[in-house]
């Protein structure tokens, strides 16, 4: 099949698409999400504020770009992991866990307010689109195939009972065992804790080696 060609304005369109993005950027590490403004952005450009709509429609529609850019390089870090990742045992899990924890840490530290847009508070207003949350599905059925093999023969826990009716977060994967689902919940929520208390200083002056302690929940995780 022939590749399409783009033309000039396409190509253009694309380029001004990308320094929006970047303006934005610039934009919400200085002051948040929350103070984002296209006719801001126009006036950094050059551009009137119709001109800039011309590219996106609203703020919302760049936000769900911003968000969709993260996502997406997240999800490709994961599936990266996982497809690289060595098992110490035949399918254990514990290899794909040990990656994904790896590239999790890796992806949030490159870019601080990336994380933030994604993990942190809720942009006020804003409500993601189906392809967003489609995306994150993604990312948990990586995790949830990993936690499924790492999981196996685990012993049962009294929240089990819940998860069994509560498991609709589990994208691709609702068929996994309780034991995966409870594994990947806490993969999910203490590594993030860890990382979001790290990103936001909260370590800073305690004399402790942020480093250290998420190794050391990875490894309580994996025991």
């Amino acid at each position: 099949m022939t590749e399409r060609t783009t033309t000039p304005r396409e190509r253009y369109r694309e380029q001004v698409r990308t320094e929006v993005k970047e303006k934005a950027w610039q934009q919400i590490a200085g002051s948040g999400t929350s103070a984002l403004s296209l006719n801001a952005i126009a006036k950094q450009m050059g551009l009137s504020g119709p001109a800039l709509y011309r590219y996106f429609a609203n703020r919302d529609e760049l936000i769900t770009e911003l968000i969709r850019d993260a996502y997406r390089s997240l999800a490709d870090a994961f599936h990266a992991a996982a497809a690289t990742a060595q098992d110490p045992g035949t399918g254990t899990g514990t290899g794909r866990l040990v990656a994904l924890a790896g590239s999790l840490r890796h992806w949030a530290l490159q870019d601080r307010h990336r994380y933030f847009l994604v993990y942190g508070t809720p942009v006020p207003g804003y409500h993601a689109p189906p392809e967003i949350t489609a995306i994150a599905a993604e990312m948990m059925t990586v995790l949830l195939d990993a936690c499924a093999a790492a999981a196996q023969g685990g012993r049962g826990h009294s929240f089990d009972a819940h998860l069994a009716d509560h498991r609709g977060w589990a994208g691709d994967r609702p068929d996994a065992p309780p034991a995966a689902l409870r594994l990947a919940l806490a993969f999910w929520s203490r590594l993030h804790g860890a990382l979001s208390l790290e990103l936001a200083g909260h370590f800073n002056g305690m004399g402790l080696d942020p480093a250290a302690l998420y190794a050391s929940e990875v490894d309580s995780l994996t025991a």
